[in-house]
């Protein structure tokens, strides 16, 4: 396999991926072309490489902008904006569980709150209260990890994830 054909298998599966972790497919491949990317691109070289409009390109640069994960870069004397990935995959993953923990595990917290002061007894509401109490149990654990693990550093992080697989 050429380099080429490496680079763009690697890019149209973080985009098959990036569909399966609830963000489009274009923002993952735009991603990912900007990940293995030497130095930063324009929008014009995204949109020539993807194959992909002037507006799709510029919502899904924005968009990874919003999560941390690329950055504009400039370049002198040049009058158009530039775009560069964060490489420091450490800091990617950190960003990502930022941002799903936001979007995703924050409401359903919320709901789970609002939901588990329910009145009412009826056949219904003890089955009901149980659920909705184990659900809050595991999801303020797994609150309580992604922030660990946002908070932590590459090296603690590896060293329990080394632990734990031994």
């Amino acid at each position: 396999m050429t380099v080429k054909e490496g680079r763009e298998r690697f890019i149209n599966s973080w985009g098959s991926l990036g569909s399966s972790w609830g963000i489009s497919r274009t923002m993952a491949q735009v991603h990912a072309l900007l990940l293995l990317a030497p130095e930063c691109l324009s929008a014009d070289e995204i949109m020539d490489e993807l194959k992909i409009s002037r507006g799709n390109a510029n919502m899904n640069i924005r968009a990874l902008i919003d999560w941390g994960l690329v950055y504009k870069e400039l370049k002198p004397g040049e009058r158009k904006e530039f775009f560069v990935a964060e490489k420091d995959m450490w800091e990617v993953f950190r960003r990502i569980i930022i941002q799903r923990k936001k979007k995703e595990l924050e409401p359903m917290l919320k709901v789970l709150d609002e939901v588990s002061s329910v009145d009412g007894m009826c056949s219904y509401s003890s089955e009901f209260c149980k659920v909705i109490q184990d659900m809050k149990i595991i999801s303020n654990k797994a609150d309580s990890t992604l922030d660990k693990l946002i908070k932590a550093d590459n090296n603690w992080f590896i060293s329990k994830f080394m632990k734990m697989m031994k």
